[in-house]
């Protein structure tokens, strides 16, 4: 038994090392926990504009926002859990490289919402996802009727380049020069382009042209910049 010297409060290791919740309380965070976590799956897969849609990574944040739910609700009801879950994890690292920065947004998103739902703020985190989920379906379908940027890939003869320098003149002329490679059976050209889905046919008539190896059009995930 021990005694607060400044309130004269007695407690003792069971006071401690004793947790406030219930079978009820953590099925109730679980559940809540889970319908936001699906909810943020299912914001991230239709909002995706990336070249390549990892599945695990969007299932991580329904994982991610679980634990942290059960996290915070042990840390809220246990201060000496509180003081030992900061140190373990204040020695964890995570080398996952994230090469996406709207992925870290919604791995902050997940972590945001486990932290509301794990003390019970459960109107704060479902009026939040709610709200971030429509701003960013908004964005995305501004997005996609707005051109999109892509990189055209032309591999042509070295005397062909007058050709082919008038050709993005006339068909891309808000190319950007990305790179240039010259070898010895020719050039490559990359250059940065925005166009919408259906102004494609210009690589077709790329190939028409005399000296033109190959021509590619790849989907690009940066944004020009003027």
């Amino acid at each position: 038994m021990f005694v607060l010297a400044e309130t004269g409060t007695e407690f003792s290791f069971a006071d401690v090392f004793a947790s406030n919740v219930d079978a009820l309380q953590v099925l109730i965070t679980m559940v809540v926990a889970l319908i936001v976590g699906v909810f943020l799956f299912i914001i991230y897969k239709s909002t995706f504009a990336g070249v390549m849609y990892s599945r695990n990574f969007n299932i991580s944040l329904i994982m991610l926002t679980l634990v942290t739910a059960v996290m915070l609700m042990l840390i809220n009801n246990n201060l000496t859990l509180s003081l030992g879950m900061v140190g373990a994890l204040s020695i964890i690292r995570f080398r996952t490289a994230v090469k996406d920065p709207i992925d870290t947004v919604f791995m902050f998103w997940a972590v945001g919402e486990g932290i509301a739902i794990g003390i019970k703020f459960y109107d704060v985190a479902i009026i939040a996802a709610i709200a971030i989920g429509a701003f960013l379906v908004i964005i995305s379908m501004l997005k996609i009727k707005s051109s999109m940027p892509y990189l055209f890939v032309i591999h042509y003869r070295e005397d062909a380049t007058a050709a082919v320098k008038q050709f993005v003149a006339k068909n891309m002329p808000k190319s950007r020069l990305k790179s240039k490679t010259v070898q010895q059976g020719g050039v490559e050209m990359t250059l940065e382009v925005r166009l919408k889905d259906s102004e494609t046919a210009f690589v077709d008539k790329a190939m028409r042209i005399e000296g033109v190896y190959d021509a590619s059009l790849i989907s690009h995930q940066g944004d020009i910049v003027a």
